[in-house]
């Protein structure tokens, strides 16, 4: 079993619950922990048996494209592509950060963590 991680992967997306922020968009970072099984990858050196890193960067800038309001059903669409779409994996989890969120005050981010199989949602300061 090995851990595959996509760090700080940056979108620029209109996710929000506010108007002004469908609008104009904002910039999101997104990091993703998956834990995969042992694959024939470890032994023959071969991208065609290993878990694909471009493959999930693509699934997970695609989810980041469709417009939501919460940052919570853009983490589950996430983990629901991946762990459908990946062969693999034993668990997956995600963190999505909108940097500089509209809330009244200087905050560097609010985040959303969510992970399967067992899901778990938490929020950060960033």
């Amino acid at each position: 079993m090995h851990t595959i991680e996509l760090e700080n992967m940056e979108f620029f997306a209109h996710h929000g619950c506010f108007e002004e922020e469908q609008i104009t968009g904002n910039k999101f970072i997104v990091n993703l922990k998956i834990t995969a099984k042992e694959s024939l990858s470890e032994i023959t050196d071969n991208i065609n048996d290993a878990v694909n890193y471009q493959t999930i960067y693509n699934i997970v800038g695609r989810e980041m494209k469709q417009r939501s309001h919460l940052l919570e059903n853009v983490c589950k669409r996430i983990l629901d592509a991946v762990y459908q779409e990946i062969d693999n994996i034993e668990t997956i989890s995600v963190k999505i950060s909108k940097v500089n969120p509209p809330m009244g005050g200087k905050i560097y981010c609010a985040s959303v963590t969510m992970q399967l199989p067992s899901q778990r949602i938490s929020s950060c300061s960033g």
